[in-house]
């Protein structure tokens, strides 16, 4: 009985010591996580800090890593059909107030939404996995699908056009005119850029030594320098046309560089019209969650159709999500070139627009042209 009465207490005091090594071994895997959760959150902060048009350089992290982020993304969310997106503070996210609205009102969130200042907020976190659809500049979605071997994918083209010249007088009648002058603008190494290089080169003017660009962080530091300065001229994208005349009344919109694009596209025989942001989404998302992917296309197209339809409705869910004054939203809509374009012709389109770039400066959409792998085609 003394033999059993021992064996009995050996036993238990087994348990509980492998009880305490197990419980060790999983407080120690806690921190461990924890400590790779701060790494990584200080390692996409640093990357968010750095200044200037750094696109290609936080999009470069290896595509195993956006793997790795993406099943964490999804642990995290607890569902495999959920989505975070993300969207620039301008005519993307005026595009998907619609859908917002319906999905918080639903009751059953399918998305995450996220409203961003800059570009260079998006990168690293889509990268990263942190999201899973992003609204960016069109030739920054060929950067990131070069920059990660193809992990990203491009989904539809969401804005045309909305780039504009405006002055404080009556001087610029044409590209030509621009000559010799100072122009304030914003979007250095993106788009703007892009765009208005394209426009000078091809009327005779060298965008180097023939004007003067001022280039801004920011589209409002274009609009305060207006103010500020009585002749002056500036580049810049709508809904901030608008709010630069609603403070300056004798500010004038002497160019649509859509129109110009395309005049000077027609003269060099090219299909390529001026884009300003696609839609673009993690690749293993897509893979993973071919439904929700078809669902938000399907959810944003009528949330795009929503904003012509209901100009009063639209423009005061931009104002209620903070993205521009109702006022000025009601105002800018139709001119912000709000669309939703997919399949054959998004490809089309995107890929004349990405080799005129390509023609003018291989950097600007990551080195080379991207492969058809690129287009959704779904």
């Amino acid at each position: 009985m003394k033999r059993i009465l021992s064996l009995t207490l050996a036993l238990c005091l087994c348990l509980a010591l492998f009880a305490c090594s197990g419980g060790s071994g999983s407080s120690s895997q806690a921190e461990s996580s924890q400590s790779g959760a701060s790494e990584s959150s200080q390692s996409s902060a640093s990357e968010s800090s750095q200044e200037g048009q750094s696109e290609s350089e936080e999009s470069s992290q290896a595509p195993e890593k956006s793997s790795q982020a993406a099943e964490t993304s999804q642990e995290e969310t607890g569902s495999a059909g959920h989505a975070n997106v993300a969207a620039l503070k301008g005519p993307t996210a005026m595009g998907m107030v619609k859908m917002m609205s319906d999905d918080a009102a639903s009751g059953d969130p399918v998305y995450g939404f996220n409203i961003f200042a800059s570009a260079d907020e998006i990168t690293p976190k889509l990268v990263q996995g942190e999201l899973d659809l992003a609204a960016v500049p069109a030739n920054l979605a060929s950067v990131l699908y070069n920059n990660t071997e193809g992990q990203v994918q491009v989904l539809a083209i969401n804005t045309l056009g909305v780039l504009y010249i405006v002055e404080n007088g009556d001087s610029i009648q044409s590209v030509a005119d621009l000559k010799g002058k100072t122009i304030y603008a914003s979007g250095k190494g993106s788009t703007p850029e892009y765009a208005l290089r394209y426009l000078l080169s091809g009327n005779g003017i060298d965008p180097d030594a023939d004007v003067t660009i001022q280039w801004k962080s920011e589209h409002s530091e274009c609009v305060a320098a207006l103010a500020a300065d009585p002749a002056g001229i500036a580049m810049l994208p709508q809904p901030f046309v608008t709010t630069a005349q609603s403070q300056n009344e004798n500010l004038r919109v002497a160019l649509d560089m859509t129109q110009e694009w395309d005049a000077l596209a027609k003269e060099n025989g090219s299909d390529a019209a001026l884009l300003t942001g696609v839609v673009v989404a993690r690749k293993a998302f897509v893979e993973e969650n071919p439904e929700t992917v078809e669902q938000f296309l399907s959810d944003y197209e009528a949330s795009v159709a929503y904003t012509e339809e209901d100009l009063e409705g639209a423009a005061k869910l931009i104002g209620e999500y903070d993205i521009v004054p109702e006022a000025v939203a009601q105002k800018a809509l139709p001119a912000c070139n709000i669309t939703l374009i997919r399949g054959e012709e998004m490809k089309a389109k995107l890929s004349a627009y990405l080799q005129t770039l390509m023609d003018q400066n291989p950097k600007a959409i990551g080195g080379a042209m991207p492969g058809d792998d690129f287009y959704y085609a779904g």
